[in-house]
């Protein structure tokens, strides 16, 4: 292969490689701690039941509230905590990594591909050899 042609290759293999990985890169490094529900839109108790279940002293919350036990202490006295006094912040981390996994996993091939081309170009192993006479 020409010195010419193994030049182009061998960049265009390396910029094809680069716009793979930076984004594979990126999307391994991000930040975990990004994806929990904002304070605004806390979860009521009885809507993150699917995902968190809360004990108090070995009893579910929700029948410790319903009882009366849980109460808090303020000024004029003590009053009972009510279920709609509870707000739950879910973190999506693992929600958001399964989605992003497909992609993930695309990009990651990608690289192997084509640093597996680049170095076939690199070493020769693609060399041109022409058409031979029968």
């Amino acid at each position: 292969m020409p010195p010419r042609v193994r030049l182009l290759f061998s960049i265009m293999s390396l910029s094809l490689f680069m716009v793979a990985f930076v984004p594979l890169v990126v999307g391994l490094n991000q930040r975990s701690d990004i994806w929990w529900t904002p304070k605004e839109m806390l979860v009521p108790l009885n809507g993150g039941t699917d995902q968190v279940e809360i004990y108090v002293r070995g009893k579910p919350l929700a029948t410790a509230l319903q009882s009366g036990e849980l109460r808090i202490a303020d000024e004029g006295g003590s009053t009972p905590l009510t279920a709609e006094d509870f707000g739950l912040r879910l973190n999506n981390w693992d929600r958001v990594r399964v989605m992003q996994l497909p992609l993930i996993l695309t990009r990651a091939s990608a690289c192997g591909a084509l640093a597996c081309l680049f170095l076939l170009i690199v070493t020769g192993r693609l060399a041109y050899r022409g058409e031979r006479e029968a």
